[in-house]
């Protein structure tokens, strides 16, 4: 999402510009932090170059030590942490610490896999090149630069943070102005297991960080955002051809089936489209029920959504809007499918009030309502009967977005999931793809390009090295001058015997 934060407040005794990050539910000002220039981004970007030749160098055994060493801090530091990503976010303690248990587990699987999914390794020659001894690995970029969301402050960047050290590579970091705290918090406690150079660095400030980021000469940039800012992002890199990790927003459709666990897919629906007051990229907004099951479905939803309930304290069910203006953009898209024939079960226009949204469920939404065609994201859910889930499929289909769908069905999970165009799908349950460390997230069409997490994730944030190494002459060689057309018609008549058949 594009971000928005609170107005530049003080300046440091060294004459820089600071700005306050805020408690949303209070208003109250978590602390101050420096708005980086172009001056100083460059000078990070300098820096980095320097660590990230003493952390190549570590090699992937002296890697994973760092790197095990800082998730065990982390660990004995996750109260602290927790306490911030609440305070920044306004997100309930419990939702901190499902994101935090995440990053956790992610930094494990990513220094523990590295050397074995980006090391050397050898690639048969083939018989042409018989005579040839090859292999493949997957060398670090250099210096990898970060511009992370608000809604996930640790768990998202770190997507990209952890997997591109693992591979060997800088980092330099710009965290949302909304949640510029998490991001020096994480930066600090690094710099205390690898304390001899500048491996990891925070950049804090607006929107124009973020551009001077990408013009600062990184090898990488891994942007996680709105679609629009992905573009803004693209454009900025274009001129160096800097190359880019885009993960944007998406419109994550839900389908039930007929044959599906009814009341398990209502408590996934309710939860992945609120969890987080409905604050996730690949959460649930669109959800397809089969004629069916509609009518117990929608009981189930009803149910369940109408007794959460938004607030500041430690009860609560979910916390407030993070970004003030996104309330402005819930609102429009509840008003659009109420004018358009929807019908809210759960709520409505007077469920908004700001900073808070209490869940909101409409139903008989036009498709072409803003309220199924842009992200939300916010409380919502907009339930629509259909046919079948042959239909649902064809709905979920129809967006240029395409990040992750969920599918309930006892029995044609697999075959719905294959049909769907998204980077990931989870049957019977929901978000499970981002909870599982080896596999890739990231998605298609206005949702991004690129992959964080797993196997992929990792050679990300590398370029691939191939050698290959003559071991002794071979009885034909066409790569000459020398070579004559004898060698060349003996070459051929191998093709057609090995390839030919």
């Amino acid at each position: 999402m594009t971000q928005t934060a609170s107005t530049t407040s003080a300046r440091a005794d060294d004459g820089r510009k600071r700005f306050a990050s805020v408690d949303p539910r209070t208003g109250e000002v978590v602390a101050h932090h420096s708005i980086a220039g172009e001056d100083e981004v460059r000078e990070a970007v300098r820096l980095a170059r320097g660590a990230a030749a003493f952390w190549a160098d570590l090699g992937f055994d002296g890697r994973r030590a760092r790197l095990d060493a800082w998730r065990k801090l982390l660990v004995r530091r996750l109260e602290d942490v927790q306490q911030l990503i609440s305070a920044e976010t306004g997100k309930s303690a419990d939702d901190a610490r499902t994101e935090l248990a995440l990053v956790i587990d992610h930094l494990h699987w990513a220094a523990r896999r590295a050397a074995k999914v980006l090391g050397r390794r050898k690639v048969s020659p083939g018989m042409l090149m018989y005579n040839h001894a090859a292999t493949l690995e997957y060398r670090p970029l250099g210096v990898v630069g970060v511009i992370g969301p608000w809604n996930y402050p640790a768990f998202t960047p770190m997507g990209s943070i952890a997997y591109a050290l693992a591979a060997g590579n800088a980092v330099v970091f710009k965290p949302s102005e909304l949640t510029p705290g998490v991001g020096v918090f994480l930066a600090s406690t690094f710099a205390e297991v690898v304390p001899e150079h500048p491996v990891f660095q925070v950049v804090t400030g607006f929107g124009e960080t973020g551009a001077a980021l990408c013009r600062s000469g990184v090898d990488k940039i891994a942007f996680t955002g709105s679609t629009p800012t992905g573009r803004k992002v693209m454009a900025e890199c274009a001129a160096t051809l800097t190359p880019v990790l885009v993960e944007c927003g998406g419109k994550d459709p839900l389908i039930v089936a007929e044959d599906a666990d009814v009341r398990a897919a209502a408590e996934g629906a309710v939860w992945g489209g609120i969890f987080n007051s409905g604050q996730t990229c690949a959460g649930v907004e669109r959800v397809y029920v089969a004629d069916a099951v509609y009518d117990e479905f929608l009981a189930l939803v009803t149910e369940k959504a109408g007794k959460l309930r938004p607030g500041g304290e430690p009860g609560a069910d979910f916390g407030p809007i993070t970004m003030p203006r996104q309330v402005e953009i819930i609102q429009a898209h509840v008003a659009d499918a109420l004018e358009r024939g929807g019908r809210a079960v759960v709520g409505g226009l007077e469920s908004i009030r700001p900073p808070y949204v209490e869940p909101v469920v409409l139903v008989d939404v036009p498709e072409d309502s803003t309220a199924v065609t842009e992200e939300t994201f916010g409380p919502t859910l907009v339930v629509n009967r259909v046919a079948d889930a042959d239909e649902g499929v064809r709905r979920a289909n129809a967006l240029r977005y395409g990040l992750g769908a969920t599918v309930f069905s006892r029995n044609r999970g697999e075959e719905l999931a294959a049909r769907l165009r998204c980077g990931m799908v989870s049957i019977n349950s929901v978000l499970a793809y981002a909870s599982v460390p080896g596999l890739p997230f990231g998605g298609v069409g206005d949702s991004g390009f690129g992959r964080i997490h797993g196997e992929d994730g990792l050679r990300e944030f590398t370029y691939a090295h191939s050698v290959a190494r003559k071991r002794f002459g071979a009885l034909l060689n066409p790569m000459t001058y020398d070579r004559g057309s004898r060698t060349i018609r003996h070459v051929l008549r191998l093709v057609r015997l090995l390839h030919g058949r």
